[in-house]
């Protein structure tokens, strides 16, 4: 006899294959929509309503010279997230996501602004070159939260993206302990370092790398190398996928989260898609490692979760075709011979 699984998937196959269309001739909008179908578990889901949630957060390593930025960019982009300036709110705008901006630990006095969110762990990360860049507690209180964000997501699709200068840094030294690989590997231009920039960032960054063993699980990577935005990212992803939410994954940033959320709580990545494969140095190696195949490749490298809501159309359309899309039998075309 059957499991329900089995026979979840026997209709799934046959729900597809019967529509007016040669088999498989749908290609990977076909793959999506299976894959949004199993996350939510039916054969009509919902791609129609989206969400955008921006998590903001300094690292102190960033004072120390690996972005083409000065810090104080993480706190005037939260301020031009809340104004509608920046490239995100725009693209929000364009497919109708609502747009939440987070303050994880932006580094200054608290922003007082009443469509902030303000779930500060601390104003920014230690030095992550010369040190843990959080405690214990910090993780967890950053991890905890991110979940409960993630919890309170009501939409069908659950975009997230990232602020903080120096991101892309933590980013590359989590993918290097997590997959085993030289940091130099994954340590790319970030906000546009010149030849010389690009040395002297991944100097650092090696010598970041060498104050602990080669592989790190994801609590501890985290913990060492991460962000108070990127862990309660991972939190987030966490807790939208524990509620069947659809998960859009961005780039290189919003991708090592992602690392890090299947790492702790390994089978959430079945509700990931991957949005795009971002111009960011590393990223595709990261993404081979998750065998990811992401929907686009524009050369994006903004983060700010841009690359998911150019993606959500993509995912709208693939749920439609599998939800509203007339079979052979209902729309009297004769199928194959």
């Amino acid at each position: 006899m059957q499991t329900e699984p089995l026979h979840f998937e026997a209709q799934l196959r046959s729900a597809l294959d019967n529509k007016t269309k040669p088999v498989g001739s749908l290609g990977r909008i076909e793959t999506l929509a299976a894959q949004i179908a199993r996350i939510q578990g039916t054969l009509k889901p919902s791609a129609e309503t989206v969400s955008h949630t921006i998590f903001a957060g300094d690292h102190g390593m960033a004072v120390a010279g690996v972005s083409a930025f000065p810090q104080a960019v993480t706190r005037q982009m939260v301020l031009n997230f809340l104004t509608g300036g920046a490239a995100a709110n725009v693209f929000a705008g364009s497919v109708g996501a609502t747009v939440q901006v987070v303050d994880a630990g932006v580094a200054g006095i608290p922003i007082e602004h009443g469509e902030l969110r303000s779930v500060r762990i601390a104003p920014g990360t230690a030095n992550a070159i010369e040190q843990s860049a959080m405690t214990s507690a910090q993780l967890e209180h950053a991890l905890s939260a991110g979940r409960q964000i993630g919890r309170q997501i009501t939409s069908d699709i659950a975009c997230f993206g990232e602020m903080g200068i120096g991101n892309t840094s933590s980013a590359a030294l989590l993918s290097a302990k997590l997959l085993r690989r030289p940091i130099a590997d994954l340590t790319g231009r970030g906000t546009g370092l010149d030849d010389d920039g690009l040395a002297r960032k991944t100097k650092l960054l090696e010598t970041a790398a060498q104050r602990t063993p080669l592989n790190l699980d994801g609590h501890s990577a985290l913990q060492e190398y991460g962000g108070f935005e990127i862990a309660m990212m991972a939190g987030a992803m966490m807790g939208a996928a524990k509620n069947r939410r659809v998960v859009i994954v961005d780039g290189f940033i919003a991708t090592a989260a992602a690392l890090c959320a299947r790492d702790i709580e390994p089978g959430c990545e079945t509700s990931f898609v991957y949005a795009h494969c971002s111009a960011e140095s590393g990223h595709r190696l990261v993404l081979d490692a998750l065998g990811a195949k992401p929907l686009l490749n524009l050369d994006l490298r903004l983060g700010e979760g841009t690359g998911a809501l150019l993606a959500f159309p993509l995912i709208k359309a693939a749920a439609a075709m599998l939800r509203d899309m007339a079979s052979f039998q209902s729309a009297q075309v004769s199928g194959p011979a």
